[in-house]
């Protein structure tokens, strides 16, 4: 079953762009478009894409083509004009059994993706008008039924305690601290107790986070909303436990941000590489915990109370 979707404002039952308070959102392409004017931006903007080209029934979507690259990080830059399959991951979460999945920042929808074909009743919500475009086109194509909404993870258009799992992916990452932590707020708000939450974070002490900040910007603080910020583990735990819940952390992997060992097959070799050491170190860190501080990209879990 679909999430029922709430004002953003002062969640309040919507009836076609409505809400009972009177505030009145657009749907374009028959996608609602739930955002707050008086947000500021995160790191994507809400515009309206004109005269979308017809969808494929099979290869690659042109018009999804292009957002990929973008989304699925370095690794996979040189597949931008010629991605022969979608690259959906595998979620590293239990079997779903119809439970509810919230996607923050889900952009074309990979991770809605592999959701539902965990199981579970997946809604995507982004910011950006063409990525909810293209995460429709994908689902239609692959036959997965998902719900999308353009919308804000600040100001997240669902009811209190009606959310079983919220996951995200490579976004916070580029939200400022203060964003970030509203969004965390609101992660705790939409969570059913009992509910939780798994998210992915861009680590402090990573190897290559460290070369990343040393050859970039000389660990100055970054300079445009898609900058990477990079969070401390224990940081990233004690923020997530006071708006969440109880949080663990994990390995995502070690040399880059988006290693999906599923996707090994569409990388170059030096690539291939990168991920079955990530993959080996990644399964080391199970027993020897403290390689959770030096991993790249972790994962934070968190459970509601």
């Amino acid at each position: 079953m679909p999430l029922e979707l709430v004002c953003p404002r002062d969640r309040s039952a919507l009836r076609d762009g409505v809400c009972e308070q009177g505030h009145e959102y657009p749907v374009v392409d028959g996608i609602p478009v739930l955002l707050v004017d008086e947000e500021a931006p995160t790191h994507a903007a809400c515009g309206k894409v004109e005269q979308l080209p017809p969808p494929v029934r099979e290869g690659i979507d042109p018009f999804v083509q292009e957002v990929i690259g973008a989304t699925c990080g370095r690794l996979y830059e040189h597949l931008i004009a010629g991605l022969p399959e979608y690259p959906i991951p595998e979620l590293r979460l239990p079997p779903g059994e119809g439970r509810s999945f919230l996607e923050l920042g889900s952009n074309w929808g990979r991770w809605c993706v592999a959701a539902e074909r965990r199981g579970y009743a997946a809604t995507g919500i982004d910011p950006s008008l063409k990525g909810v475009q293209a995460a429709r086109r994908v689902a239609d194509q692959l036959g997965v039924d998902a719900q999308y909404v353009v919308g804000d993870a600040r100001r997240l258009p669902f009811a209190d305690e009606s959310v079983d799992v919220v996951f995200s992916y490579s976004v916070f990452q580029h939200f400022s601290k203060h964003d970030s932590l509203a969004a965390f707020e609101e992660i705790g708000r939409v969570l059913k107790p009992g509910g939780e939450s798994l998210i992915q974070m861009a680590n402090l002490y990573g190897a290559k986070s460290l070369w990343n900040q040393a050859r970039e910007r000389r660990f100055r603080e970054p300079r445009t909303l898609f900058d990477v910020r990079y969070w401390g583990p224990r940081e990233l735990q004690h923020e997530l436990s006071r708006r969440v819940g109880p949080t663990e952390l994990s390995v995502d992997g070690f040399f880059t941000l988006n290693p999906q060992p599923t996707d090994l097959a569409l990388l170059p070799a030096r690539y291939r590489a990168v991920v079955h050491v990530s993959e080996a170190l990644r399964r080391v860190s199970e027993t020897v915990q403290p390689l959770t501080f030096v991993a790249d990209s972790v994962y934070a879990r968190s459970r509601r109370g």
